[in-house]
């Protein structure tokens, strides 16, 4: 049984020093790929590089996160437009999966928001040119979100809503996007978490994928540690029993998914 982690940040300073063990690991758990969210310009080129080693094991995106967001983001998504042209060549080593990590974060300030509303936008607009999903954050800014997306639905190719913790009402309004699904994590095994009710109750099976957004969010029973690929077997077992099927059920499942939505396969 192979499943896929569909949002790891192994570039990150955090697994300098054992980057081939959380890699060792996450195969020996079970993880059959693991999908390499960028933040900026320089998370967008290491990670092209950094996949190019793996080129089978780790699946690159570029953008531009809205936390990134800054005095020079049109510069930034100048850089990171560049990259894309020869990363989509058949001929790479480890070719673009989507646009990402791109989206709107409203939590801790609104100082850029129109700024954060255009970047978003124009990253949308890459994905609807080179038919790459989007691998999309949203936090306190669903209504802002939801608003831009409706304006493309009909020629955005998909993606994942990353780290989906919300509620039903949520859940709904995000599913009305046929062809995104959600991202589900650690936050699902949290001891206050209200997901595992949640999702069986609106969310078809098929319309999530498996995320560890590491190094940060790890599950029960690593809460508190540095959060590494393998750990989505946590979460893996958590969705069964919310679910009431199999695990085995749950990764083939969330692997098709990955293969409809991401055009990944293991």
């Amino acid at each position: 049984m192979a499943w896929i982690d569909t949002h790891c940040h192994i570039d990150g300073e955090e697994f300098d020093q054992d980057r081939e063990a959380v890699i060792l690991r996450a195969r020996q758990a079970g993880v059959g790929k693991i999908l390499v969210p960028a933040i900026d310009r320089a998370s967008s080129e290491r990670i092209v590089s950094l996949c190019a080693q793996y080129p089978d094991y780790l699946c690159p995106m570029v953008g531009l996160h809205p936390e990134e967001v800054r005095a020079d983001w049109r510069e930034q998504l100048a850089a990171i437009k560049a990259l894309i042209p020869s990363t989509l060549h058949p001929s790479a080593p480890s070719p673009l999966i989507a646009i990402g990590e791109v989206g709107l974060d409203y939590y801790w300030s609104r100082e850029f928001e129109q700024e954060q509303l255009e970047a978003f936008e124009e990253q949308v607009r890459w994905s609807v040119e080179t038919r790459l999903p989007l691998m999309i954050h949203c936090r306190k800014a669903q209504n802002e979100m939801v608003a831009l997306l409706k304006k493309y639905a009909r020629e955005q190719p998909g993606g994942v809503f990353h780290c989906f913790t919300g509620n039903e009402q949520e859940a709904a309004e995000l599913l009305q996007f046929d062809r995104f699904v959600l991202g589900i994590g650690g936050v699902l095994t949290f001891k206050k978490s209200h997901l595992p009710e949640v999702l069986p109750s609106v969310v078809p099976l098929d319309r999530i994928v498996i995320e560890t957004d590491a190094p940060y969010m790890a599950p029960v029973p690593c809460r508190g540690q540095r959060n590494e690929p393998a750990y989505t077997a946590y979460v893996l077992q958590r969705l069964a029993e919310a679910y009431g099927v199999t695990a085995e059920e749950v990764a083939t499942v969330t692997n098709a998914n990955c293969k409809r939505i991401l055009n990944i396969t293991l």
